[in-house]
């Protein structure tokens, strides 16, 4: 049984038991973690693509260490310049072990981005909920009327201006014009 599974923005196909170095993770060693943004699960006589991801499916793994991984040189040159700079780096890494690939679970914890944002859509519509003032609507759809002119092009403003009978589009500049209509 193997998964393709996204981990820190890279995919990776896992099975169980595997060891494999990933992107530094903020999780101690020794620490459990699990991944449900699993791309693909195949468990020998069937697989099941997900669309984007695959429901109910979760990927297990201990964090063994934190480490470095091998020195990346970043080397320089413009010919017949002089210029030559060599730098390198040592990318931050994290190797894990697959503990288990689970299928058939439910998505029990919710984030907290994910709570906030269910409060703060109940604070909207309990706001919603109270009469609107007939200058408010006004207003809005004045302001909405100058946004929609602005994002048109002169050509479609002159063909408003003539629609209305309005004179001297022909040298009028594009404020002008929304000027006149408005």
């Amino acid at each position: 049984m193997y998964a393709i599974v996204e981990i820190s923005g890279k995919q990776f196909k896992v099975e169980k038991k595997q060891k494999l170095f990933v992107n530094r993770l903020d999780v101690a060693e020794g620490k459990k973690i699990s991944f449900d943004n699993v791309l693909m699960v195949n468990d020998g006589s069937k697989s099941s693509v997900g669309t984007p991801n695959v429901s109910g499916v979760q990927v297990d793994a201990k964090v063994l260490k934190h480490l470095k991984s091998d020195k990346v040189i970043v080397f320089k040159k413009k010919r017949r310049k002089g210029y030559k700079v060599r730098n390198g780096h040592r990318q931050a890494i994290t190797e894990i072990e697959i503990s288990d690939i689970l299928t058939g679970v439910s998505k029990k914890t919710t984030t907290k981005k994910a709570e906030s944002k269910k409060t703060t859509t109940k604070k909207a519509d309990s706001k919603k909920t109270e009469a609107p003032k007939k200058a408010e609507t006004k207003k809005a759809s004045a302001k909405k009327e100058s946004q929609d002119l602005s994002s048109m092009s002169v050509a479609q403003l002159k063909t408003l201006a003539k629609d209305k009978g309005i004179t001297g589009i022909s040298s009028m500049k594009k404020a002008d014009l929304i000027k006149a209509l408005s």
